[in-house]
């Protein structure tokens, strides 16, 4: 089935699942049918998230794909399902992101004389009733009597235009209007059926260096005229529109017989000749046949997960998430491999498929080790694609889109990103390439003259131990500063440090490993006694900011209560701060308002945990809607209590449902989706950037895993616990091939050598991992 949107006032009252009550229940006849030959793509819905700042798109894409033509709203996003008008249909959207980004070349079909060029002014009105989407695919009813269909290759967009009878039906492209900054654009009418664009943006959040799309629209037949538009002046049977303002060309047809119009857009990073070749090699093909390849993409890509069991609203919100997992990073290069790098030359990939948009401080928790399970080839090549950032730029990114770094988030992300490729066996051939990028980001800072920030306060770091908090001081480059946060860029900068450790002890380096890991201590130096909490620290070294947790200063998107435990390289250190398991796990139980989950799980994760959207601070519990404690939950896993994180986990999996607020906070390219993914199977990268995967209860019966054999010999991996409902949801044992398994987690190495996950559970936690052996170990 497409979904039809007809839930306007569905928002948060529908799926308050109860307890962890359509999270373990028993498995339905209903769901037991649909997965006997279902088409898996048939449970996504694209509009999960569109609502209430989930910031999700309900166009059409493919895995991975460089194109992604949705509708844009009005949002500074793209889509917002509250809306109910559309400026025009896009190339470039951005999963979950939370400040405009892409919008390029937004094109709508009209009827009549042209006279607005605003796409504000001009945008069409609709209704969810007449809406549809699914993998691959979006359709949308315009009040105007035309139809849109949207479908998507890799680099190419393609549209589908039903016109009422007319001899004026029209699509305007507008190439100087976007969900960011137009610097600059050119429009050209090549001949009697395409147009070619070049769009430089720039922005996302703060300001940023510009980048370059360029693109070409090829339609199914000759237009009766054209014209351009520069500003508010439209010139009939003008061929070119150029300028800083807002420019755009416009093309009509006579529809009075054949109400139909298709259009293909290829876009390209590199040139207009590459967006001719993209067009070449993957246009030409009727809307019908490109609808079916990115269909048949998506159910390629879905049916490596197979999940048993559960209602069907689990599995609908399961599935959704799976297919956002898989929209970014995206192809960054042509189809003859060439693309353009960080120092704005073009270069071409050589046994390897380039990639870009890296939204780091976000996916490393997450989205990398998901990819690195499901999708291996992609993710290496996504790894030796940031390498190639750091040989061609000299620095590694931060949170990088298209060919430009925006330095947006703090920390050190890209630490945990690429030692996670290297222990998941990823970065064979590049494992020294790779180590050398990450010691001149961890030991130094990048020059004035490169547009990077990488580590900024590491000098500071290095010498005092900690990253210092300077309210006020003004930010040398674009993008965010880890001075602003400097308690939170202590933490991010002592996890990657341990993560580069580890990979450095590996690769025979033990002089670095041995610094590293004494650096990756460092979380020791703000941890303020007087308040038993981490805490700011000035330049002088003086504790600052309040000295109440919940209103903590310098930490990025959070509080000293949500980055309480983001320590996974030291857990038992930081439990010890604390003052050991006990005090630890009190804390703990009042961070998720324990005692009050238990009694209404899916209550306490919407009116406890979640306060809004973007309300990051002052606060003392919980927030399943941002990245800082997604970790958060799996910390029992070391306290000798890992029945709770079952129970807290299964809890935040309520706040996924399957309408347009069905989102827990902005997606950030796949991250909250991911989360979702892996902890309903019930394995979760608990030290990110290594290869060591917690356990919990899985939200299934059974999953049964695809896996590439190139990395993982197997080629399965079934996780399964037969009889888990709400009542019976605490592991009482686990075993691995069907040999007992006494620990919290696994490593990938176990995960390769096996193919069969197996948990036993019951109505009442066990002693099953409470055993301090059980734990996962401390790194370092």
């Amino acid at each position: 089935m497409h979904w039809t949107q007809r839930l306007r006032g569905a928002g948060t009252a529908v799926a308050a699942v109860t307890l962890l009550g359509g999270v373990l229940a028993a498995p339905t006849a209903q769901a037991d049918a649909a997965h006997r030959g279902e088409q898996l793509t048939d449970l996504v819905n694209p509009f999960i998230g569109t609502e209430n700042e989930g910031n999700t798109y309900p166009g059409a894409a493919v895995p991975f794909g460089m194109v992604q033509l949705s509708p844009d709203t009005g949002h500074n996003t793209g889509y917002d399902h509250a809306q109910n008008q559309i400026r025009g249909f896009s190339s470039v959207h951005i999963s979950g992101v939370g400040c405009g980004l892409g919008g390029d070349l937004p094109v709508l079909p009209t009827t009549g004389d042209i006279t607005e060029t605003d796409y504000a002014k001009y945008a069409a009105k609709f209704s969810h009733d007449n809406e549809t989407a699914s993998p691959g695919y979006y359709r949308v009813g315009l009040d105007s009597g035309i139809t849109a269909e949207l479908t998507a290759t890799k680099r190419t967009g393609v549209q589908r235009y039903t016109f009422p009878a007319t001899d004026k039906a029209n699509v305007l492209l507008n190439a100087g209007q976007s969900l960011h900054s137009t610097v600059s654009s050119t429009v050209q009418v090549l001949d009697s059926r395409t147009i070619r664009t070049a769009i430089t943006g720039r922005g996302f959040c703060q300001d940023t260096k510009p980048y370059t799309v360029y693109t070409v629209t090829h339609f199914d037949r000759p237009f009766t005229t054209s014209g351009t538009w520069k500003g508010g002046t439209v010139t009939e049977g003008s061929k070119t529109s150029t300028g800083t303002a807002g420019n755009g060309a416009w093309v009509r047809f006579d529809t009075t017989k054949d109400r139909t119009v298709e259009a293909t857009t290829a876009i390209s990073y590199v040139d207009a000749s590459g967006a001719a070749r993209n067009l070449r090699a993957e246009g030409g093909r009727s809307f019908d046949r490109a609808y079916r390849a990115a269909q048949s993409s998506w159910e390629d890509r879905l049916d490596d997960v197979r999940a048993q069991g559960g209602t069907d609203t689990q599995r609908r919100t399961f599935y959704s998430s799976l297919y956002r997992s898989f929209l970014a990073p995206n192809i960054g290069s042509d189809v003859d491999g060439r693309y353009t790098g960080w120092d704005q030359k073009i270069h071409r990939a050589k046994g390897f498929d380039y990639y870009q948009n890296w939204s780091l401080w976000d996916t490393y928790r997450t989205q990398t080790q998901l990819l690195s399970l499901l999708a291996p080839r992609e993710e290496r090549n996504m790894a030796i694609s940031v390498l190639k950032i750091d040989e061609q730029s000299g620095w590694l990114p931060k949170w990088g889109y298209g060919t430009v770094e925006t330095n947006i988030m703090t920390g050190d992300p890209v630490t945990p990103f690429l030692t996670n490729a290297y222990q998941q066996g990823l970065l064979k051939g590049y494992e020294e390439q790779a180590y050398r990028a990450l010691k001149k980001n961890a030991d130094g800072t990048p020059p004035a003259d490169s547009a990077a920030v990488g580590r900024e306060a590491n000098v500071q770091y290095i010498k005092d131990g900690f990253a210092p908090y300077i309210k006020n001081r003004p930010h040398a480059k674009p993008g965010d500063s880890d001075f602003d946060h400097g308690a939170s860029a202590t933490l991010e900068y002592a996890l990657s440090d341990a993560m580069l450790g580890q990979m450095a002890g590996e690769l025979g380096h033990t002089a670095d490993a041995k610094r590293y890991a004494a650096r990756a201590q460092s979380y020791r130096n703000i941890f303020d006694p007087s308040t038993g909490f981490f805490r700011a620290r000035d330049e002088n070294g003086a504790f600052t900011g309040p000295a109440d947790p919940a209103q903590s200063e310098g930490f990025h998107e959070g509080t000293s209560w949500q980055y309480q435990w983001m320590v996974p390289q030291d857990i038992p250190g930081m439990v010890d701060l604390i003052g050991g398991k006990d005090a630890a796990n009190q804390r703990l139980d009042s961070f998720f308002a324990y005692d009050q989950l238990l009694a209404d799980p899916a209550k306490t994760a919407r009116e406890v945990w979640v306060n809004g959207p973007y309300d990051y601070y002052n606060a003392d519990k919980y927030n399943p809607q941002n990245e800082p404690d997604l970790i958060a939950p799996y910390t029992y896993l070391s306290t000798g209590q890992p029945w709770k994180t079952t129970d807290v986990v299964h809890a935040a999996l309520t706040l996924f449902t399957d309408t347009p607020t069905g989102m827990t906070g902005n997606d950030d390219l796949g991250t909250m989706s991911a989360w979702n993914v892996l902890s309903s199977i019930g394995i979760f990268p608990v030290q990110p950037g290594t290869d060591t995967w917690g356990l919990s209860t899985p939200a299934f019966q059974r999953v049964d895993l695809t896996l590439d054999r190139r990395y993982y010999p197997h080629g399965h991996l079934t996780v399964s616990a037969p009889g888990a409902s709400d009542t019976d949801r605490y592991i009482q044992s686990a075993a691995v091939n069907g040999k007992a398994h006494a620990k919290t987690y696994l490593t990938t190495d176990e995960i390769r050598s096996g193919h069969d996950l197996t948990f036993t559970v019951g109505s009442k936690p066990s002693d099953w991992g409470t055993a301090a052996s059980a734990a996962p170990p401390a790194i370092g």
